[in-house]
């Protein structure tokens, strides 16, 4: 593809459409970098250690941006529910700080305004269940305070869900995990399945009353990871409602990468590390790529999954989450946040409209957030909160 043909064609779509990411942990580069200190790190200003600050995301015509406020799954109980909300107040300060570029977002309405002002809407997503530390009353908080997706796991198991890239504990979701999708439901918050095991995806689709997404998948027919959405789930969103948001990380969207990841994480397991600690994986990665040279994917590769998910679950079921500043590799052509506009040439090159790439873009996912506010208000007038706890007789049993 000649880049530059398609270039200006994709810079205009994203002027007229918001393009929404699902995903980006600035947040937590923030506060391992710079101790949130904004003084010391001014992402107003271009920064070499991140892969976001807010010149390139206006270069990379990011219209509204979902702000994972995640913590490591290491982290439990209280302690990760404090960290959690250093990283809900750290998104907070930094929108204020910087209130010409970035807009609090708390519905499809609100990104909708922000884009038609010329900022950048932010929401918030929590990336893990165990962020809530099994307690309603800490989920309908973190609601209060802005959230507007939960991740049901993140690496590791939870007391109620069962993680992708951990051993299977469940078989899905707990009792438990169930209500807590019902009681995200009525707050109108999105259920993410990015992370969770296929078991755990179909029970989520199995007890939700609205649609769902992945903030930050790609697909397993493509590259076979955990991490990525089986077809036969693909079929299941279409079925839903919902949006898989495809992902960046190289791992999950190219096939080379995914094999060297695998070598990898055999590696660690051999020497009795823990491949899902992310500090242990990335210093023994450095030292592994040295004798092993990591393999590159290609922003021609991530356009594949955004095909796939179309040919299986539609064009109205697609989206994007790149995962910037949550790996440690990009694609070429993707190294920051002011490259989406490639994504976006090379599907124009591959023949899609511009009210397909509309679609991707945003337009599925603010249907998917409008379509959650509208079953809240259904929820909320037929049932109050949910006074249910994982140590309850009736969520003793996986059922």
């Amino acid at each position: 593809m000649a880049w530059e043909e398609f270039a200006g064609a994709a810079r205009r779509l994203l002027a007229r459409v918001p393009l929404v990411d699902g995903h980006n942990d600035l947040a937590w580069a923030m506060r391992t970098l710079a101790g949130y200190d904004l003084a010391r790190m001014d992402v107003s200003r271009r920064q070499s250690a991140t892969h976001t600050d807010l010149p390139r995301l206006r270069e990379g015509g990011v219209g509204a941006q979902f702000w994972s406020v995640y913590v490591p799954s290491r982290l439990t109980g209280d302690s990760a529910v404090t960290a959690t909300l250093e990283q809900i107040d750290f998104v907070h300060t930094l929108i204020a700080r910087y209130p010409e570029h970035l807009s609090p977002a708390l519905t499809a309405d609100d990104v909708q305004s922000a884009f038609g002002r010329g900022t950048i809407a932010s929401l918030l997503g929590a990336e893990g269940g165990h962020s809530i530390a099994c307690s309603m009353g800490a989920l309908r908080m973190f609601h209060a305070l802005g959230v507007r997706y939960l991740t049901l796991t993140h690496n590791d198991n939870i007391p109620w869900a069962d993680s992708a890239t951990d051993e299977r504990r469940l078989g899905g979701l707990h009792p438990f995990g169930r209500e807590v999708v019902r009681e995200m439901n009525r707050l109108g918050m999105l259920v993410d399945l990015s992370h969770v095991s296929a078991e755990t995806m179909i029970d989520a689709l199995d007890a939700t009353e609205t649609s769902l997404i992945f903030s930050h998948s790609s697909c397993r027919e493509l590259v076979d990871h955990p991490r990525n959405v089986p077809d036969a789930v693909l079929r299941r969103l279409r079925d839903n409602g919902g949006v898989c948001m495809v992902t960046f990380v190289p791992d999950f969207v190219a096939p080379e990468c995914a094999a060297w990841a695998s070598a990898l994480t055999a590696q660690m397991k051999e020497q009795g590390l823990n491949p899902r600690d992310l500090d242990a994986r990335a210093a023994f990665g450095a030292e592994y790529q040295t004798m092993h040279p990591r393999p590159q994917a290609h922003a021609a590769q991530v356009a594949d999954h955004i095909e796939h998910v179309r040919e299986v679950a539609g064009i109205d079921h697609v989206g994007i989450g790149g995962d910037f500043d949550g790996c440690d590799d990009l694609p070429e052509g993707l190294r920051d946040v002011a490259h989406y506009p490639r994504v976006f040439a090379e599907l124009l090159d591959r023949g899609w409209s511009d009210a397909e790439c509309a679609k991707l873009a945003g337009h599925n996912l603010l249907r998917v957030m409008r379509e959650a506010e509208s079953a809240a208000g259904r929820a909320q007038a037929s049932r109050g909160p949910s006074l249910a706890r994982i140590d309850s007789p009736a969520g003793a049993e996986r059922r």
